[in-house]
């Protein structure tokens, strides 16, 4: 089953989550490389920061879409990258999360994908 980790930083936060105490690429690396290593990396990707974006709303199926460059959300928090792994379930999930360097400083949501 594959589920992916939403690598939530505070915006707050003037680096992205990255505190003195928090991530450094060197741990992000050796975690992916924990992640080959098991067998259970799908994918992921890094994210730029929020202030990057552009998003598109539409207020119905029919209305004009509005175009808006900035955060995609207007929140606290923002997704600052994504791991995909293809783990038994859930619980196996949920350690590999733990294991996030992404997590000091930050949060991880643990999602299922879904299949269609």
């Amino acid at each position: 089953m594959k589920y992916v980790l939403l690598l939530m930083g505070n915006m707050a936060d003037d680096r992205c989550g990255e505190t003195d105490e928090g991530p450094n690429p060197e741990e992000f690396m050796a975690f992916d490389a924990e992640l080959k290593e098991a067998g259970v990396l799908a994918g992921g990707f890094a994210l730029t920061d929020p202030d990057e974006g552009t998003s598109v709303s539409k207020a119905d199926r029919d209305a004009e879409p509005v175009i808006t460059a900035g955060p995609y959300a207007e929140s606290r928090e923002f997704v600052g990258g994504t791991i995909v792994l293809d783990v038994a379930n859930l619980d196996d999930a949920l350690t590999w999360a733990t294991k996030c360097p992404g997590a000091i400083g930050g949060r991880i949501e643990v999602r299922p994908l879904a299949e269609y």
